[in-house]
């Protein structure tokens, strides 16, 4: 017999999850009565502090055989908690660990994990189970031309939208990215009313500071609006008429490194006040030079990004904390939050004061962060950050979530590893966070979700990637498998995030030729009106927005509920030979089911999401 202990079912840990400082907590280990139990303590460390305590757990029931041992306790200090159990018997004594998802082992294993976080944490509600809309700023809409006459060059328009983006490398072997569609915040305000249709409630821009490259992730000012984006003014009339159809509005903050061609670093002495081209320059503590000019630090070696030393005072002054500060500036313009870029190279102190002067200044705004792998419990560059145990971010991009929905529709993994993937996230994730996570299918990084889901490998070859296109059979076969991930994407907990043409069934392998023109003349009708269907959905239904996940069947058929107080939405995706009956009322949403005497039929490859009672 083994002694059980899973901190994912409430008769073992009561509450469910991460725990706010001070929050009553019920840990209990069930030893079989043969082992003759003496003594068992449960064991804590704060990895965070390095703190360690142990409490000792009291015999508080018998049944089938097993010894119930009880522990009730609050946490005195936030912190990434690892704990175990020591028992004593009459025999001997020994440590018991995880063993795998939901097992013990004696001796050896994995310790299990407790996320404590600060007590006053929370997630404005306009950011908390939405739908959000991410938008690349040069290739979503042109609204007339802007003039060009500061953009920094060289760089060109393409004059058909439909033309693929630069991709071959110069005589040099440099890729530019400095071939641009005209995409401005003009197009944006147009296209407002479409935005809104598909429910969504928050707009994510990438970056729209003035940069030289079209991807402007190399800042040249950070409190100036790209000139072939437009102006300040049309920032605030963006934000005004956004507002007024209740979206929000995140912009892209890219705080690791700026761009070479900045009126930081002035590597080209173009301004003649950075720090490369000016050894007074006021930016000249931003940066790391070793013996030459030429010996600076680079993100990831790219030497027309700049590393900036992001504890500098100067640089946490201009970015966070004077009177007009970079956040402070935007903010006061109308943005409504900002996501982080590349989160793990930004040191945890700043991006605590970060979080902390946004709220200050606008408390219902938002901060979440570019983070790849589990947030709880990441270390980068030897460090365990504190995104949610110090209440740095809101909430972070949920990559997690996204590979395993699509390794679920491809058939990759079954509905168990999806099941594990996701409650591990919820067990280590504060509940507000949770359900503000940015839950994305593809994104300006990775590959568009058609092209992802067809199975079909990149071809090593440029050419043959850009001019790659599904073919019918291998198109259909993909947008059966978007159905289920989409799906997924807006039924599991967190903020379903569209990449702008995803709604639209866009194709296209990674960057650059998942960042094409918008394809206004060329949308799958029946693709949008899924995704249509789905952002009403969510925005209707509370369950959906901060419901608790469960998982009911996880084998050939999926099925979980997300439940509230009042209400609760079962889903059901079918991949088993056999139909799996509904009752038919109160259906939310449905593909490949028929209506037999009085309920509805799922068939294989088919799925359905309803109201049921909570009890049910």
């Amino acid at each position: 017999m083994r002694i059980l202990y899973d901190s994912k079912k409430e008769e073992y840990k009561s509450p469910f999850g991460a725990l706010r400082l001070g929050q009553k907590c019920t840990i209990t280990v069930r030893i079989p009565a043969a082992c003759r139990t003496r003594e068992v303590y449960l064991c804590f460390e704060n990895d965070n502090t390095a703190d360690t305590f142990r409490l000792n757990m009291e015999l508080t029931g018998e049944k089938d055989s097993y010894q119930s041992y009880t522990a009730r306790f609050t946490l005195g200090k936030t912190g990434l908690y690892f704990y175990y159990f020591f028992v004593s018997t009459q025999e001997s004594e020994f440590e018991l660990y995880r063993c795998g998802y939901a097992d013990t082992n004696i001796a050896e294993g994995k310790k299990w994990q407790l996320t404590c976080y600060p007590a006053d944490f929370s997630v404005p509600e306009s950011f908390v189970g939405k739908v959000m809309y991410q938008i690349f700023p040069d290739r979503f809409y042109r609204e007339h031309t802007e003039d060009a006459a500061d953009k920094l060059t060289p760089f060109y328009i393409h004059e058909c939208t439909d033309d693929v983006p630069d991709y071959l490398p110069n005589d040099k072997g440099e890729i530019l990215n400095c071939d641009f569609f005209g995409g401005n915040l003009k197009g944006i305000i147009k296209k407002l009313d479409y935005i809104k249709s598909l429910s969504v409630s928050v707009i994510y821009l990438n970056p729209i500071f003035m940069a030289y490259s079209n991807h402007r992730y190399d800042t040249c000012n950070y409190k100036r609006i790209d000139p072939l984006l437009g102006s300040e003014e049309d920032f605030v009339h963006l934000c005004g008429e956004a507002h007024k159809r209740d979206i929000k509005i995140i912009l892209d903050g890219v705080f690791s490194h700026t761009g070479s061609n900045s009126i930081y670093f002035d590597k080209e002495n173009i301004f003649g006040c950075g720090a490369y081209s000016n050894p007074d320059s006021v930016y000249k503590s931003w940066f790391s030079f070793g013996e030459s000019r030429d010996d600076y630090d680079s993100w990831w070696g790219i030497k027309t990004l700049p590393c900036v030393n992001e504890l500098s005072e100067d640089y946490i002054k201009y970015i966070i904390s004077d009177k007009d500060s970079v956040v402070a500036h935007w903010l006061r313009l109308g943005a409504d939050g900002f996501r982080l870029d590349v989160a793990d190279e930004l040191p945890d102190e700043f991006i605590k004061k970060l979080r902390d002067r946004v709220k200050e200044i606008k408390p219902e705004s938002y901060v979440v962060g570019e983070v790849w792998e589990d947030a709880s419990n990441k270390i980068s560059y030897n460090v365990r950050r504190k995104y949610f145990s110090d209440g740095e971010l809101d909430s972070v991009m949920n990559y997690v979530f996204k590979n395993a929905i699509i390794a679920y529709a491809k058939g990759d993994i079954n509905a168990e590893s999806f099941s594990r993937e996701i409650m591990t996230i919820a067990e280590n994730y504060p509940a507000d966070s949770l359900h503000s996570l940015m839950n994305s299918l593809s994104t300006h990084d990775t590959a568009r979700i058609i092209t992802s889901l067809s199975g079909c490998d990149e071809p090593p070859d440029k050419s043959e990637a850009a001019k790659f296109r599904l073919l019918p059979d291998e198109r259909q076969k993909s947008t059966e498998r978007l159905y289920i991930a989409a799906l997924l994407q807006y039924t599991l907990p967190g903020t379903a995030c569209i990449y702008y043409g995803d709604e639209i069934g866009m194709e296209g392998f990674g960057d650059p030729f998942n960042r094409g023109y918008f394809k206004w003349n060329e949308a799958d009708e029946s693709i949008f009106e899924f995704f249509a269907c789905l952002g009403k959905i969510k925005n209707e239904h509370k369950a959906l927005q901060t419901g608790i996940i469960s998982f009911v069947r996880c084998d050939d058929a999926m099925i979980f509920d997300r439940h509230t107080d009042g209400e609760a939405v079962r889903v059901i995706i079918n991949k088993s030979d056999l139909e799996l009956k509904i009752p038919n009322e109160n259906v939310l949403i449905s593909h490949k089911v028929s209506q037999i005497a009085g309920n509805l039929r799922i068939h294989k490859g088919g799925f359905a999401a309803f109201v049921i009672d909570k009890g049910e």
